[in-house]
């Protein structure tokens, strides 16, 4: 798996997101103990709606972002948010008062939906080798399982020798050097976009393609799933230690490595599983384990039993998560990439708008075991949902009729826009009105400007 670093640019752009991701979780420490500092009895309730600030920043800023993300340069585009995410970490601790930590989370997380999906969609124009890019999707499940696990080990440490307010000024930091690694190298250029007709329809771009592609319609299934399964474990793993097992803070370190363990595993065997068998029924399997690991939970298990539990939960989860890339990269053209992805980035997080809260609210109101069956019917839902709209015979290369249609837009000498010139219209892709006749034909299909509808 690791043969994929050999690769310059992509080494350099995968150590800025490990660094990033470090600075994060050290970000999150430190904010919970900021909380604490200011509403003391209140911090839960500080932190739990700052995790729904974060959420819709997510939701709301990614598809506007995807949208004019082709335009713009991308290093230009990365590096200006890594320094501005680097400043408003550096503002935290000089915070007064609630309000001033939901406006910074906000202003971080916004940073942080534009540049994700872009950082995503850049990959395969980095590494074209389907192996490859599979390794990295990987790498990148478990630079995320690391942060979860390294991140408050080392706050911890730090915390013995120096104060919180320190760990903002390291996470800074880290998105200094993660600027300055993507500066370091000379990234793809991005693929011009074909202009869309109007501020609206360029924002929903990327959410049309992703709504109007069957394995897209089952991927976003299983994300349901995934913030199903991860709302329980995230929302009330410590409920479950200290308040129904009766242990301390340990265990629930423990518990919570668990999921990152087991996500962890599968994302080491993925690569190679994946050589042999299609995304689909790996997939699935991750949605039909996450469901298991739920309804199980319904039994009252030991430590013992819960920690097996949440080994099985991550390690579903990185089934479903760690191929999701592929999907993407697939289901559209390289211009429209980075619209894509960041409609993936916004309904995912959507998913997991709806089923924080559902946690906590189930689990005060419901009590945990009648939680841990709610959320998993909630779970093997989505999986058979996924089963059903992703059909299992999924063919790249789809045969379909063209009706006869005339516009203008920007354009290649593609399979679809083969003719003579009268003149000298300069270097491609270039802007003319054109015909196309209709017809029937058969290549690898997938949602856009000449395909506005998947063929029945």
């Amino acid at each position: 798996m690791l043969d994929v670093l050999a690769h310059r640019v992509y080494r350099h752009l995968f150590l800025a997101q490990v660094i990033a991701l470090i600075g994060t979780g050290l970000t999150t420490v430190a904010l919970a103990l900021l909380a604490h500092d200011l509403a003391e009895g209140q911090a839960g309730v500080v932190l739990g709606t700052a995790l729904a600030i974060k959420m819709v920043a997510y939701v709301g800023i990614a598809p506007l972002v995807g949208a004019y993300a082709s335009r713009l340069p991308r290093r230009t585009l990365l590096v200006s948010l890594d320094l501005l995410r680097a400043a408003v970490v550096c503002a935290l601790p000089f915070v007064t008062e609630v309000w001033q930590i939901y406006v910074l989370i906000f202003l971080l997380n916004a940073c942080s939906a534009g540049f994700t999906p872009v950082f995503q969609a850049m990959i395969p124009d980095i590494l074209e080798d389907e192996e490859q890019y599979t390794r990295a999707l990987s790498l990148s499940r478990l630079a995320y399982d690391l942060e979860n696990l390294l991140s408050p080990m080392v706050a911890a440490a730090l915390l013995m020798v120096m104060g919180f307010d320190v760990l903002f000024v390291l996470n800074a930091l880290a998105f200094v050097i993660s600027a300055a690694l993507v500066i370091s190298v000379i990234l793809p250029a991005s693929h011009p976009l074909e202009e869309a007709p109007g501020v609206w329809r360029r924002v929903t771009h990327g959410m049309r393609i992703y709504l109007k592609t069957p394995r897209l319609r089952g991927l976003l299934a299983l994300n349901l799933a995934v913030s199903a399964a991860g709302a329980m474990q995230i929302v009330n793993t410590v409920v479950l230690v200290r308040s129904v097992l009766n242990l301390g803070e340990k265990e629930v370190a423990l518990a919570f490595a668990a999921a990152g363990g087991g996500s962890m595993l599968i994302a080491l065997l993925l690569p190679k599983v994946l050589e042999r068998v299609s995304e689909r029924p790996v997939m699935l399997l991750g949605g039909v384990m996450m469901a298991l690991s739920l309804y199980l939970g319904w039994l009252g298990p030991s430590f013992a039993g819960l920690v097996g539990l949440w080994l099985l939960l991550g390690a579903g989860a990185s089934l479903v998560m760690t191929p999701s890339g592929r999907l993407l990269k697939r289901s559209c053209q390289p211009e429209e990439r980075p619209a894509l992805f960041a409609a993936q980035f916004s309904l995912s997080h959507s998913c997991w708008l709806v089923t924080y809260p559902l946690a906590g609210w189930l689990g005060v109101n419901l009590g945990l075991t009648g939680t841990f069956a709610l959320l998993g019917t909630v779970a093997l839902a989505a999986t058979g949902l996924a089963a059903l709209i992703w059909h299992a015979h999924d063919p790249m290369a789809l045969e379909h009729e063209h009706a006869a249609q005339s516009h203008t837009h920007l354009h290649y000498h593609d399979e679809h826009h083969q003719h003579e010139h009268e003149g000298w219209e300069g270097p491609e892709p270039h802007r003319h009105s054109h015909h196309h006749s209709p017809g029937s034909h058969g290549h690898v299909f997938v949602i856009d400007d000449h395909h506005s509808h998947w063929p029945s």
